[in-house]
């Protein structure tokens, strides 16, 4: 588990780190106060009071060196960090790192944040010692966080404030059971300062041609992880997923996916089994197929040599029912060179996690 997101981080920081340019940088330090949302009542007795927390984060600005800086409005690229005390005595608190790309809408006075990365939890669920906390299996989390700043910088030397609202998810996307997750949605006041503010850059407009076409393009990739039922103690199996689809290029931005998926989930294989010996009243004969076959649509948008993926599919051969025939995937890809990529997505059903997928790919 730990190697699994020590891996995922890593990924994310090459990725961030590789978007190069005039150097600009600013950090900036957001206090927020908020509540655990209770998107599952099996979590009610965790919410006990309103979470406190600090996001601290360090950004490097853009204005145009590269092409693609300017045609997403110059976006900032950096780290973060949180820490967020979960106010429940089983939930404890959390530490977390990310990589993040900041937005900016509305003349440059609205930002948008969105992080991805690791979270450390202080007091995951334990069978004998912390029992109630039903929302971590695991002590290390991944974790995703959006931030919906107002934002106005160097009102003094430098000195600026922002004020907003921010969503914070932990989960091991069941690697691990249990991982019931939470989700925190919090308002958050701070304040950013920006260095070298007197020698700050001009943005440069976008001097690329608008048209933009490139021919289908064949992808194949292989995926694969460990994860595990929610039974808890049943076990971590691998998993192996066999992808092939095709994309078409509709801008600099973005291409639309169709394509087939082949799923090996040994998790479901063991489930099935257990069904049949521990519950004969559902029915399971415990010879049920567990393999599954699945095609979908997609969409990828691209920022420089990174990309982000979403899907939605539906299973075509479905011989075991298990949270029902439409799934989906998000998750990030990064290219190396022209044909080969790197991708880290997540499996679900609807809002319910099945895998996080670690996978490398061809495009041709």
């Amino acid at each position: 588990m730990k190697k699994i997101l020590v891996v995922f981080f890593s990924f994310l920081s090459i990725s961030v780190m590789s978007q190069d340019g005039k150097k600009s940088f600013e950090i900036d330090a957001n206090f927020f106060h908020g509540t655990i949302l209770e998107h599952n009542p099996d979590i009610a007795h965790l919410i006990t009071d309103h979470p406190t927390g600090l996001i601290l984060s360090f950004n490097k600005k853009t204005y145009g060196f590269k092409d693609w800086e300017s045609r997403y409005n110059y976006p900032d690229w950096g780290f973060s960090y949180t820490y967020q005390d979960m106010k429940n005595y089983s939930l404890g608190e959390n530490h977390g790192v990310y990589a993040h790309f900041n937005f900016y809408f509305l003349k440059r006075s609205l930002m948008f944040r969105i992080g991805q990365g690791i979270a450390y939890a202080t007091k995951p669920y334990d069978k004998v010692e912390n029992f109630t906390n039903n929302a971590y299996g695991s002590d290390l989390l991944s974790s995703t966080y959006l931030q919906f700043n107002y934002k106005k910088e160097n009102l003094f030397e430098g000195f600026g404030l922002q004020a907003g609202i921010s969503i914070i998810h932990y989960s091991n996307a069941n690697i691990k059971a249990p991982n019931t997750s939470t989700n925190t949605f919090a308002f958050n006041v701070g304040a950013n300062y920006l260095f070298d503010h007197e020698n700050k850059p001009e943005y440069i407009p976008s001097s690329e041609e608008k048209k933009f076409t490139e021919p289908i393009k064949m992808n194949v990739v292989f995926r694969s992880g460990v994860n595990e039922s929610d039974i808890n103690d049943m076990g971590q199996f691998p998993f192996y997923v066999f992808s092939g689809y095709a994309d078409k290029r509709l801008n600099r931005k973005s291409a639309v996916q169709f394509g087939a998926d082949v799923f090996l989930s040994k998790f479901l294989e063991e489930l099935i089994y257990f069904y049949s010996v521990a519950y004969p009243e559902l029915g399971v004969s415990g010879d049920e197929d567990w393999k599954r076959i699945g095609i979908f649509v997609g969409h990828e948008l691209f920022i420089n040599k990174m990309s982000f993926i979403t899907q939605l599919g539906y299973y075509v051969y479905y011989p075991y029912d298990f949270e029902g025939q439409v799934y989906n995937r998000i998750g990030l890809k990064r290219y190396f060179g022209d044909h080969i990529f790197g991708a880290i997505t997540l499996k679900s059903h609807a809002a319910k996690a099945e895998a996080v997928e670690f996978g490398i790919g061809v495009r041709l």
